[in-house]
């Protein structure tokens, strides 16, 4: 039982980190590629309210409050993923394995979130920007963090 609890509270700490990691990414490309802070995470909140979020531009309670917090409940469940799978190399601040983890992690992200579930379920990032920041992010947590493992 202590284990599953330090592996959850790790996926906690591991998907806020990538949360906020993603997060800024996708507002620095909302920027950059369609001058719309808010519109890659309000993007997000097309899984709840269609495509007419991806239209919507401004920053709002409704629209980037639900993606922001759709995009943070995806990066915990792939968090989950990689502490279960690399969080314990994360801990031994393997500096190779930790990383090429994330990178898998999120490969496989790619993948599920694009090739694998229905449109109206793919983050939304695709609408007005792209990229993102799950691999660099996800083992932070452990390589940031005194081993305790």
């Amino acid at each position: 039982m202590n284990t599953e609890r330090h592996e959850l509270s790790d996926a906690l700490i591991s998907g806020t980190i990538a949360g906020v990691a993603t997060g800024l990414a996708a507002t620095a490309l909302g920027v950059t590629e369609r001058a719309s802070p808010a519109q890659p995470l309000t993007a997000t909140s097309h899984i709840v309210f269609g495509d007419e979020a991806a239209r919507h531009r401004e920053a709002s309670l409704g629209y980037t409050g639900t993606g922001f917090l759709l995009n943070h409940a995806a990066t915990i469940m792939w968090a989950a993923v990689y502490e279960e799978l690399f969080g314990k190399d994360a801990d031994s601040r393997h500096v190779g394995k930790a990383p090429a983890g994330g990178a898998e992690v999120a490969g496989l992200a790619n993948l599920t979130d694009y090739w694998l579930i229905p449109e109206r379920f793919t983050p939304g990032y695709e609408k007005p920007s792209s990229g993102g920041a799950l691999a660099l992010s996800l083992p932070l947590r452990g390589l940031l963090a005194s081993g305790r493992r």
